[in-house]
């Protein structure tokens, strides 16, 4: 049976004792804290006149009881019970108004209370007690309809995000604008999934996430505030609101609803493609690969995301024909860290890091000796080691490259793990292939063949030029006879106009068609 976050009682948002004794109309008693002053943030959840010496029974806890005491003068064996049963009740705090039964804060009282823990509040001017409780009440019943109003507008604001199919980030989004400070979604182990909030303040959280992630056992306090993810009787996770500055009630109410929504979008299958981890991981490395943010200002996330960052050799790669969680299964077998991501392209990138005594071309290719196990056709593209957080950007796009271009052609015989200086002329024409000028070489070059759309001939003359112009491995790789291959490059000459046996002219047909097909892919 499938279990959701337990809700919020909505008559929990109260005030506090320290809140109370604010307000203009009790300061008007000129109130003064005779005990338990360090219990004032206690809640007030309703305010109670009682005279009696046993409202204690009457009770249920976090009430602010008001009282002259005049039932009590004289006696101080009832006064000192009167301390205790309210204690022993949970009240939140005592207030008496000083008058005819006692004049002055009553020592027994007081020595109670403080032994108790008890907030006691003596007021030194006559107070009408109705005015108080009046306000304190109107306040009360005010915070609890915010209360339930909020809760149902963050509830069908994330339910309609839900239902139109938005991702994870819009949901956090959604819940971070309420809450005013950051969020995030944390695994099991403490590490980051995902983030929401204003930029500035969700890295300076995850600038000190080791911290808050060994105290994020602990309770609450300083508004940090969390709720856990689970289902189908399982827990997988947690969403915390950092340095909510509100009301710990609200917070906890936000902090439910994200839970039940986030429980709702997971079983619903909004992490269909790729669980939260890839889609967390795939968020840093794009942020990467783009540039768009400066590399120093995603090593926050970096951490977070449990990728070892200190003094550290970082080896960026990219793999083609293979899928995510392949490379990280591969990723657990070798006992390796590193961050795995699929690009935009389908390519998927991996992020090794390695600590800086580890050999990291050895370890690259047991890597890559271990991916092509797994997937035989595949290109395992790397960059050179960068042992600089900063460098890994530049370094991810050169391997992006390096796949790229050895991926252009299955006639490559291409190393286990594959490097710029493997690509040559390809790569090149790779990095090149957006150019005006490249792209008018190759039309006029190949003028002949496309206006003809002859895919086949443009099969032949790519295996013939690949081969180092090897006839016979050619017609063996077209399963055609050496007299017909003849027949068809005499074709594919005269329709070019070029000599393929001087070397100039199949060199120049040859990086056209390498530009041709860069621009194709």
């Amino acid at each position: 049976m499938t279990t959701t976050p337990e809700p919020t009682e909505l008559s929990e948002p109260a005030l506090s004792v320290r809140q109370v004794l604010t307000l203009e109309r009790v300061l008007a008693g000129e109130p003064e804290v005779v005990a338990g002053a360090g219990q004032l943030d206690r809640p007030v959840r309703w305010v109670h006149v009682a005279e009696a010496p046993d409202v204690g029974v009457m009770l249920t806890g976090g009430e602010m009881v008001l009282t002259t005491g005049v039932l009590l003068a004289g006696d101080e064996d009832k006064q000192a019970e009167y301390i205790r049963s309210l204690h022993r009740a949970e009240a939140s705090a005592v207030v008496l108004g000083l008058g005819r039964a006692f004049p002055a804060p009553p020592e027994v009282m007081r020595r109670a209370a403080e032994r108790c823990g008890l907030p006691m509040v003596v007021l030194h001017r006559p107070f009408p007690f109705a005015e108080l409780t009046e306000e304190v009440q109107c306040r009360l019943v005010r915070r609890k309809f915010a209360a339930v109003s909020l809760s149902e507008s963050v509830r069908t604001a994330l339910t309609a995000l839900i239902t139109a199919g938005a991702p994870l980030q819009s949901l956090l989004d959604e819940v971070a604008s309420h809450s005013a400070c950051p969020v995030v979604v944390t695994n099991l182990a403490h590490r980051v999934l995902a983030t929401a909030g204003e930029r500035s303040a969700v890295d300076d959280v995850l600038r000190d996430w080791e911290r808050i992630a060994r105290q994020a056992g602990g309770s609450e306090g300083d508004g940090w505030i969390r709720a856990e993810l689970g289902g189908r009787g399982e827990r997988w996770g947690q969403i915390m609101l950092c340095g909510h500055r509100g009301d710990t009630a609200t917070g906890r109410l936000l902090a439910d609803r994200a839970a039940e929504a986030l429980v709702l979008h997971r079983m619903l299958g909004g992490n269909s493609a790729h669980s939260w981890e890839e889609q967390s991981a795939q968020s840093l490395l794009t942020d990467l690969v783009s540039g768009v943010v400066p590399a120093r200002q995603l090593l926050p996330r970096a951490r977070a995301a449990g990728l070892p960052v200190n003094r550290r050799t970082f080896v960026p790669l990219v793999v083609r024909d293979v899928e995510p969680d392949q490379l990280d299964r591969v990723l657990r077998m070798v006992g390796l860290s590193g961050l795995v991501a699929e690009l935009a392209d389908g390519a998927v990138a991996v992020l090794l890091s390695l600590a800086r005594d580890q050999d990291a071309l050895v370890l690259t290719a047991n890597f890559a000796a271990r991916v092509h196990s797994e997937a035989a056709r595949t290109v395992v593209a790397a960059a050179d080691p960068r042992t600089a957080w900063d460098d890994v950007p530049t370094g991810l796009r050169e391997a992006q490259h390096v796949a790229d271009a050895a991926d252009s052609s299955a006639a490559l015989d291409l190393p286990a793990v594959v490097r710029l200086r493997d690509v040559h002329l390809r790569g090149l024409i790779r990095l090149l292939r957006e150019d005006p000028h490249v792209q008018s070489f190759a039309e006029r070059e190949l003028d002949g063949l496309l206006c003809a759309a002859d895919e086949d001939m443009l099969s032949v003359l790519r295996t013939y030029l690949a081969t180092g112009r090897n006839k016979s491995r050619t017609a063996q790789l077209h399963h055609v006879s050496r007299p017909a291959l003849y027949r068809r490059l005499e074709a594919i000459q005269t329709r070019l106009g070029v000599d393929l046996d001087d070397f100039e002219q199949a060199a120049s047909v040859h990086i056209a068609l390498l530009a041709h097909d860069a621009q194709q892919s």
